[in-house]
């Protein structure tokens, strides 16, 4: 691979760490990955001295050769998030195969660009049932009968179809998660109401669950953990606006329940260990529908499903040892991230598509209920029910990370990596494999290596 010699063929290989940086971040993976993923092509092709930063809606690289040349830098905004682990899986292939010379930079740029405009390969119908067997695996997990899951899949089905329609207005993500937990708590009332045997704390648990799934929790705390606070703080407020939607729709639902003279209150509680198969069952059904929602690859289905179920059953069995909540949450998920990093070298996918599809059956959704029917009776106890959910779900991120911290081998490229990022990576390679490029100096010939120490 030839050296950087011209303002041209530098600005394409700045373009392409920018559209590999891209994809990325609007697909969820933390800043430290995308910010060493970048830098590795740049330095990969000569470019030692490019500057790269990440924020939450913008990447730039920079790139000056000489301290009388003129900088080149490039920026690109991120405007587009949705998850989509197919793409995340594939650049994360692609950049594994130019770092190993397998690819050229016009190759390379070829493939991103097809990647960034290909679109979702599975069809519509194939999500939207997806959407709903999530919810009914979450229904089974925390408790509930075949009534129950029916009535939360098809509330389920409500609302993906209703935040599909409200994506196409282009309304703010916190409009939407309201009519869906709308739409969610009003179905569940109006069917307690016409005297259908379910609870309707269940089903709207469920969907509350579903609703939750996706947003940016392990991102927003790995960013924290690795010293990234602004992205972090903009992505928690995201986080917790979308949540804030959920709570207002749901409010509205449990408001409406009281007027029609729906008992809403919660009383219930995770099922006992006899019902421990049943729990993981719906664990592993909810977690491989959301990673088919979400399009990672079909290899990775099924692991994915055994990691939650076993996740699932663990922090059910906690909870019935009075082990409390947000303690139990956090050693289920450092038991999935342990396994979830062998488990995604052997799928050959980032780390981040199995780690972020596990702990979805693990998110606090009965716990949000319990605090807004409690708050909806003036009950103050639900204050610190809603500080619990926000201690598991802070638990869940932090202790998938810290199971990587324990899980990613201590090799030379490991020790070599940590003087550049503080933490584990869930995208992005190890180190570059390929050969260096040769780098001219003013004298001519190349410039000889040094011996490593």
């Amino acid at each position: 691979m030839g050296a950087v010699d011209t303002p041209r063929r530098t600005l394409r290989i700045m373009d392409l760490a920018l559209r590999v940086g891209e994809t990325l971040l609007a697909n969820g993976a933390g800043t430290a990955d995308v910010q060493a993923t970048m830098s590795s092509i740049c330095h990969h092709f000569g470019l030692r001295g490019a500057y790269v930063d990440v924020t939450y809606v913008m990447l730039t690289v920079m790139h000056q050769e000489n301290i009388d040349d003129v900088p080149l830098a490039l920026r690109r905004n991120v405007n587009h998030r949705e998850t989509d682990f197919e793409d995340l899986t594939d650049v994360d292939h692609l950049v594994r195969r130019l770092l190993a010379d397998e690819v050229d930079l016009d190759e390379a740029r070829r493939e991103i660009a097809t990647i960034s405009t290909r679109g979702h390969t599975r069809p519509r119908w194939s999500v939207l049932a997806s959407g709903g067997l999530l919810s009914a695996g979450v229904a089974f997990m925390i408790g509930g009968d075949w009534i129950v899951a029916l009535i939360a899949t098809v509330a389920a089905w409500l609302i993906e179809l209703m935040r599909w329609r409200l994506a196409r207005f282009r309304l703010p993500d916190f409009y939407v998660q309201i009519a869906g937990g709308l739409c969610a708590s009003l179905l569940a009332v109006g069917t307690a109401a016409l005297h259908v045997p379910v609870n309707p704390s269940l089903v709207i648990s469920a969907n509350i669950v579903v609703l939750l799934a996706g947003l940016g929790f392990i991102g927003a705390i790995q960013d924290a953990l690795t010293g990234y606070y602004l992205t972090a703080g903009a992505r928690i407020f995201e986080v917790m606006l979308s949540t804030a939607g959920i709570i207002v729709g749901v409010s509205g639902g449990i408001m409406a329940g009281g007027w029609l003279g729906v008992d809403i209150s919660n009383q219930t509680s995770l099922p006992p260990l006899s019902q421990l198969l049943a729990v993981t069952f719906g664990g592993a059904i909810a977690a491989m529908t959301f990673a088919h929602s979400t399009h990672a690859p079909w290899r990775t289905l099924l692991p994915i499903g055994l990691i939650a179920g076993v996740g699932a059953s663990i922090f059910v069995a906690g909870v019935n040892a009075d082990v409390d909540r947000a303690f139990i949450a956090a050693v289920a998920a450092i038991l999935i991230g342990i396994v979830s990093y062998p488990v995604a070298r052997w799928c050959r996918v980032p780390a981040l598509v199995v780690v972020v599809s596990a702990i979805v059956p693990l998110l606090p959704g009965l716990t949000i209920y319990r605090a807004l029917s409690q708050l909806a009776e003036n009950n103050l106890s639900g204050i610190f029910q809603g500080i619990t959910a926000t201690a598991i779900a802070v638990a869940l991120a932090a202790g998938v990370i810290f199971g990587e911290y324990l899980a990613q081998p201590l090799a030379r490229e490991t020790r070599r990596l940590e003087r550049r990022l503080a933490g584990p990576r869930l995208v992005g390679p190890f180190r570059d494999k390929g050969r260096r490029p040769k780098q001219i100096v003013p004298g001519g010939g190349p410039r000889p290596r040094r011996r490593p120490r």
